[in-house]
């Protein structure tokens, strides 16, 4: 591992911009300088991004059906991107839904094994999150055994049903094309998903096991789409206490009243929206009932978003980029990592000043990512 003092450029710590000098051996930050220097004159260094959730590795394991066979291949690939966007640990969310394909169980399982797998062989630390249909009641018994055999700490629950369409006779929308991804004919589909709908007053009471089993084991848990403040309590009281994108005001705000932590996508920043028309991230950071940033489906999106924020004046930098650094470090537990002080893990990305771009991110003092200018001065 490396052992540099940066120096020359402007430092982000807790309380804000420093031109101290920023010092790391053995892989963490260190308060004292050990003796190589690097001049990064014109450049920023902030605390690497912790992205608490995102999907868009999805493209790199199966870009088409069937596509991708060696998995630990995607994820180098995945890693790859990851590292060229200043992330420095990333949560992948991965399915275990009725949708199937993909989003199936055997996938699953492919993806959490390559993923334990390959963890020791990449720089970025990569982590995995079960998202769990809720209405699969048929996998409840064997899912803590599963998860605890993939090394799984994270699950987030879902339920994306079409309930109305379902309950009102009408064919559910992209019926078709998830026929095809799931491989069953868009009638035995469609059957599924009325046999899921159709035990939907089986799944509370069903979930007050799964959560309390879970929870024992020291899984974190969290909710997906909130709407309602009655429906953030009932994840509450079953130990589910992380709010993945909630949809409405009413349900962000029970959220924060009882201390649960909220996570917002950075493409709704960046968007100046929600693209289906739900809750804007923007007015819930002005509100400060946001905790975390995530990429959701894109991986560049948390640093333009906290960019874009700055910009903006929204709130001092420090306070911003928290939300993609020290925010989701802290609702994952990690508290190793988040901010640049000593002890701390040296977790950090370094921006061109006058572009914003990504020139270098480093994983507990290695390199995961370098370019441009920046290599040559490394380098020199």
């Amino acid at each position: 591992m490396p052992e540099i003092d940066l120096t020359g450029g402007q430092v982000l710590r807790r309380e804000g911009w420093s031109n101290a000098p920023l010092s790391f051996a053995g892989g963490v930050i260190v308060d004292k300088p050990v003796g190589r220097s690097v001049d990064l004159r014109g450049f920023n260094i902030l605390p690497g991004i912790v992205d608490p959730h995102g999907d868009g590795f999805e493209r790199h394991l199966a870009q088409r059906r069937g596509a991708m066979k060696q998995m630990d291949e995607g994820l180098v690939a995945c890693e790859a991107e990851l590292a060229a966007n200043g992330i420095t640990t990333a949560v992948l969310a991965q399915f275990v839904s009725w949708e199937g394909g993909m989003r199936g169980l055997s996938f699953a399982d492919k993806v959490f094994r390559a993923i334990a797998d390959t963890r020791n062989t990449l720089v970025t630390d990569l982590r995995g999150q079960l998202r769990f249909e809720t209405h699969l009641l048929d996998l409840y018994e064997e899912m803590p055994g599963r998860i605890a055999d993939w090394g799984v700490e994270y699950i987030v629950f879902n339920d994306h049903l079409p309930h109305d369409r379902l309950e009102a006779g009408k064919q559910p929308r992209r019926l078709m094309g998830q026929a095809l991804k799931a491989g069953r004919s868009p009638e035995k589909h469609h059957a599924m998903m009325l046999e899921l709908h159709g035990q939907r007053d089986e799944v509370p009471a069903a979930l007050d096991g799964l959560c309390e089993t879970l929870g024992r084991a020291g899984l974190r848990m969290g909710s997906h789409d909130d709407t309602t403040a009655e429906g953030r309590a009932a994840w509450r009281k079953r130990g589910v206490r992380i709010a993945e994108f909630p949809e409405t005001l009413e349900a962000a705000e029970a959220a924060q009243a009882a201390g649960d932590a909220v996570i917002m996508g950075a493409p709704n920043v960046v968007r100046g929206g929600s693209h289906n028309g739900n809750l804007s991230a923007l007015d819930l950071i002005v509100m400060g009932y946001c905790d975390a940033i995530a990429s959701d489906y894109h991986y560049p999106s948390p640093r333009r978003a906290a960019l874009m924020l700055a910009e903006a004046g929204v709130a001092p930098m420090a306070d911003i980029w928290h939300l993609v650094s020290g925010g989701p470090a802290a609702l994952l537990g990690l508290t190793d990592r988040g901010v640049l002080e000593a002890g701390k893990r040296a977790d950090l990305v370094v921006l061109d000043a006058a572009t914003g771009r990504v020139a270098a991110t480093f994983v507990a003092g290695r390199v995961s990512y370098m370019s441009g200018e920046i290599a040559e001065r490394f380098t020199a």
